[in-house]
């Protein structure tokens, strides 16, 4: 398929900047993808739009401050790392920019010296293709103590404005800290609303996928089969499966929340097949795009994403491609608001 398939207008002032000062009072347009029917609701009307045995399966990631902005030591440029993915023995893959500067053995300096160390320091062991970086850091104390002191939140590039409060970037359930960016499509849900949900019969299960900069990636090929996806860690807990299974035995729907949480149940649904789902961790690269067969996944909870993009073209899977553009336009008209801090979207 053509990349150009995948392509709207969208004015940039649509583009949320901030979130909203309650979580839970963002728009959801809802998109029957049997029919192409929408709907206008508001994302509290969850209560009333799922129904008692649904289960929404949930990305309990939590997003580290990923961004680091130091020095070279010798040299004293500013130089800034963004991490990807931890590698283990304090390696990690990073972005680096300007990543011309930085040769193997480099060494960056992060924040004050404490005598004459650096509180936090990295070593640039390997270059990767488009600025990428192998580095293992060096520090005195818990890794994640000194980066939530160090640290900025990897807000995405289109959103010019500084986030005052580091929490609205993280879900409510967020638990488990690795990713570099949030799984957005969960940062409407308050905890009063999943208790109420709870409360009438719907089940909520977790999983974790540490979402990388690679799902939000530009497709840079003309023909979308030729598009490689960025792997990343996942963990589907053996309560989970057990809960999954219970539910499609009983004929409920598995209501994924976000693009991760889709792509982590189709990872795992097509490792066993028809058998029952098993807990499961490991590497997932799975692209989905249209004339992927879901099966597992029956309903979708999910933001408005960015043109050609990969999230896009599975929300498209899911529900038709005509039928995502026809809403996209219809959402450009009634001026949604997009992205990470925008509207939300129930595809079912």
């Amino acid at each position: 398929m053509d990349i150009n398939q995948f392509d709207y207008e969208l004015p940039e002032s649509l583009i949320a900047q901030t979130p909203l000062s309650e979580r839970s009072s963002s728009r959801l347009m809802t998109l029957d993808r049997q029919t192409g029917e929408i709907g206008h609701y508001t994302f509290r009307d969850l209560a009333r739009l799922l129904r008692p045995g649904d289960t929404l399966v949930l990305n309990n990631t939590r997003v580290i401050p990923a961004r680091l902005i130091g020095r070279k030591r010798g040299g004293g440029a500013n130089v800034e790392l963004l991490l990807l993915k931890q590698l283990g023995e304090d390696r990690w893959e990073t972005l680096a920019r300007p990543g011309k500067r930085l040769k193997p053995g480099a060494i960056v300096d992060f924040g004050d010296f404490d005598g004459d160390q650096p509180l936090l320091s990295a070593e640039i062991e390997e270059e990767l293709p488009e600025g990428g970086r192998i580095v293992r850091f060096r520090y005195n104390g818990i890794f994640l103590e000194i980066l939530d002191r160090l640290g900025q939140m990897p807000l995405p590039p289109y959103i010019k404005a500084g986030l005052e409060d580091k929490e609205r970037y993280q879900t409510v359930y967020a638990r488990y800290p690795g990713s570099a960016a949030a799984p957005t499509a969960g940062l409407h849900f308050t905890d009063e609303l999943l208790q109420q949900l709870r409360e009438q019969g719907v089940r909520t299960a977790f999983l974790t996928l540490h979402v990388g900069l690679g799902t939000f990636r530009p497709v840079s090929v003309e023909r979308i089969e030729e598009h490689r996806m960025h792997a990343e860690y996942y963990e589907l807990p053996e309560e989970t499966a057990a809960l999954l299974n219970e539910a499609r035995s009983e004929g409920g729907r598995i209501i994924a929340v976000g693009t991760t949480s889709c792509r982590t149940l189709e990872t795992v649904a097509q490792k066993f097949k028809d058998a029952p789902l098993q807990a499961s961790s490991g590497w997932t690269d799975i692209f989905i795009y249209p004339g992927y067969e879901f099966r597992i996944v029956d309903a979708l909870i999910t933001n408005f994403h960015l043109p050609r993009s990969t999230l896009l073209m599975l929300i498209s899977a899911l529900a038709g491609r005509e039928n995502v553009l026809r809403a996209y336009e219809i959402a450009v008209r009634e001026k949604y608001r997009f992205f990470s801090f925008g509207d939300s979207m129930f595809i079912f």
